[in-house]
């Protein structure tokens, strides 16, 4: 189990650690080869000011995520120094806060759906889901607490549900996303995994200026998107989150229900187009440079925006009228949050990164998600995920608090 508590303070701790880790790494794979990591690290810690709120905490970083120090691949075999650029905010934010970076993590080639060589901590065998995979590993393996991703459509919900841990996707912006290699700037976000809700609120004032802690809510008050959104998921799934929601109510969830997402599949076309699209104009240059060096998915995906070449600014409007339309659904119910299953079943096998419908809708309208383990079904992990109105990312995270709590009770 993930240790929310692990930090680093001095030599011994930092020599420990890595010892500790070397072995079920062989396994994992979620974090980059970085020769020379033990005397970095040992330096990054002597640094480290006492009292600050992350002090020692030891971190991993989705390899699309520029840190000073450390190369940027994203999860490619493009030629090391491709990449370059000025660390992301986001890690200067969380450094000078404390936090240790332990390590870059796996992605799947460019945040999209190739697979690196990462597995999943509860079965080898099984996917961690793509493309914050080695963040989530690393969280759910004890690696590291906390660590960050991104995501477009469903690249931290979907891991962290796999792998049972906590994924947090703030509101589209909350978080700086300079620093990182695009996929599709309408869509990408800077967001964290970590071991429970705890650290990511513990990490959440950090990471997004302005952040005000909200008044204690009155229980959570949840609204389940009834309807063909809800019938994606597998049977087994699906059984497993009403049983959830069962839980929830008996200790003192209010849940209600809403037809919504009829048109889910329209939903996730107008995703796709957004996102093909900008991923061929933001790879349009290192594509004509190495484009015999991507591998088929990627090109695939390439060779697919340039074909539907979509009016994103259109799509973008309809991703808003989206957003007003489940804000006002939820006002309507008198409703904090809404819940859904954060996957559409437990890990498939590897190579398979899995279905991200259950994230797409709250990606595409730009609303806050917190996914939270909920149990398992064949000895793996499954989760909720909560999505909130835009914006009131400190609402929602204390609300998640209460249904993890719930959970654990």
């Amino acid at each position: 189990m993930p240790d929310p508590d692990l930090r680093l303070t001095d030599e011994r701790s930092v020599n420990a650690h890595l010892r500790s880790l070397a072995t079920p790494e062989r396994t994992i794979q979620a974090l980059l080869d970085e020769p020379g990591r033990r005397a970095r690290v040992r330096h990054e810690v002597g640094r480290v000011g006492r009292g600050a709120p992350l002090a020692g905490m030891p971190i991993g970083v989705k390899d699309v995520i520029h840190v000073d120090g450390l190369d940027t691949l994203a999860g490619s075999s493009l030629p090391a120094g491709t990449f370059l650029g000025p660390e992301a905010t986001s890690v200067a934010l969380v450094r000078d806060a404390g936090a240790v970076v332990l390590a870059k993590t796996v992605t799947t080639e460019f945040a999209y759906s190739e697979p690196g060589p990462t597995t999943n901590p509860h079965d080898p065998t099984r996917t961690p889901g793509g493309s914050s995979s080695g963040s989530a590993a690393a969280v759910a393996a004890g690696f590291v607490p906390l660590a960050l991703g991104t995501q477009t459509v469903d690249s931290i919900t979907t891991p962290a549900a796999y792998c049972g841990v906590v994924g947090y996707k703030p509101t589209f912006g909350r978080i700086p996303g300079d620093g990182v290699v695009p996929f599709s700037p309408s869509m990408d976000t800077v967001g964290v995994l970590a071991a429970d809700v705890a650290t990511v609120r513990l990490a959440a004032p950090v990471l997004m200026p302005g952040w005000s802690e909200p008044r204690r809510t009155e229980g959570p008050r949840l609204l389940v998107p009834d309807g063909p959104y809800l019938d994606i998921p597998n049977q087994k799934a699906r059984r497993h989150f009403e049983a959830t929601l069962n839980r929830l109510e008996r200790a003192g969830a209010r849940v209600k229900r809403a037809r919504i997402l009829g048109d889910i599949a329209h939903v996730l076309q107008r995703h796709r187009k957004i996102v093909a699209t900008e991923f061929a104009a933001m790879h349009e240059g290192w594509f004509a440079a190495h484009g015999d060096r991507y591998s088929a998915r990627s090109r695939s995906l390439v060779e697919e925006g340039r074909r539907v070449d979509a009016d994103v600014p259109a799509l973008m409007e309809q991703a808003g009228h989206l957003a007003r339309r489940l804000t006002n659904a939820l006002e309507g119910a008198g409703a904090r949050a809404w819940i859904a299953p954060s996957a559409v079943g437990i890990a498939p096998r590897r190579r398979d990164i899995g279905d991200p419908a259950m994230s797409v809708p709250w990606t595409h309208a730009h609303l806050p998600t917190v996914t939270i383990p909920s149990g398992t079904l064949l000895d793996m992990p499954l989760g909720i995920q909560l999505a909130g109105r835009p914006g009131d990312d400190e609402r929602l995270l204390s609300i998640a608090a209460e249904v993890e709590q719930m959970l654990q009770a």
